[in-house]
């Protein structure tokens, strides 16, 4: 079983990533990019009336959004970080698998997913397409093996109910499932904050930095004279048709 102190030798060499991509996500902005997937008509319908609103509203709603995809590719390696330590598990290379590891004679395949709340229908279906080809694949190059399928999910309390073709675990029930450690899920926490105050207040100035460029910018082209939002400006940007 892994021990607290590799788990914590690991987040502090590791989570300056998590950090880094946070505030490469944030200089990679594009105003107009951001404006174009916004919907102009509830800005307008929320009576939003300055630069620094719409700027703020589009910037925090992108980086909720990043993040959130960001520490997942960050958590899932640590998993199997902490799989490769108690059951001597590996990266995967199997198409829409991340880790793979051997217990009780099974060969498991797991796909792991930062919440609960992850894709729509059509990545569903896709991902037990997945399990399905990842069975084939490793039955065909092992008759003897068995294969079970899993989907890891690093927090939320859903039930672990029968999939059909694979096993879902959440929570708690993921942590111990890849470390055989039922307490892992709250030991993993504090870790996390290693330098965390410092490394937010170097991206709180990235993020400054990077709201004044973009109200600025916003103020320059979507505002009229009198400092009024021109709101003509921006459903024209955001809607007007390609057609000649």
């Amino acid at each position: 079983m892994i021990k607290n102190k590799d788990i914590k030798k690991y987040v502090e060499v590791n989570i300056g990533t998590f950090h880094k991509k946070r505030i490469e996500s944030l200089n990679k902005l594009k105003l107009e990019k951001i404006l174009k997937r916004k919907n102009p008509y509830l800005y307008k319908a929320k009576y939003v009336q300055t630069a620094a609103e719409i700027v703020s509203g589009i910037v925090d709603a992108h980086i909720s959004s990043s993040e959130e995809g960001i520490f997942g590719d960050w958590l899932e390696g640590l998993a199997i970080h902490i799989n490769s330590r108690s059951f001597k598990g590996w990266k995967s290379g199997i198409e829409g698998m991340d880790l793979e590891f051997d217990k009780d004679k099974i060969r498991f395949v797991v796909s792991i997913k930062s919440g609960p709340n992850w894709g729509n229908s059509t990545q569903h279906k896709k991902l037990k397409d997945y399990f399905k080809t990842a069975k084939k694949s490793l039955r065909t190059s092992n008759s003897g093996i068995i294969v079970q399928p899993v989907l890891g999910i690093c927090y939320g309390r859903n039930k672990n109910i029968d999939q059909g073709n694979y096993d879902r675990y959440c929570g708690q029930d993921f942590w111990e499932f890849i470390s055989g450690n039922k307490n892992l899920y709250k030991e993993i926490i504090e870790p996390l904050g290693f330098k965390a105050k410092q490394k937010t207040e170097e991206y709180d100035k990235e993020y400054a930095k990077k709201t004044n460029l973009f109200v600025k910018e916003f103020s320059e082209k979507y505002c009229n004279e009198d400092g009024s939002i021109n709101w003509s400006a921006i459903v024209e940007m955001n809607s007007k048709s390609y057609k000649k």
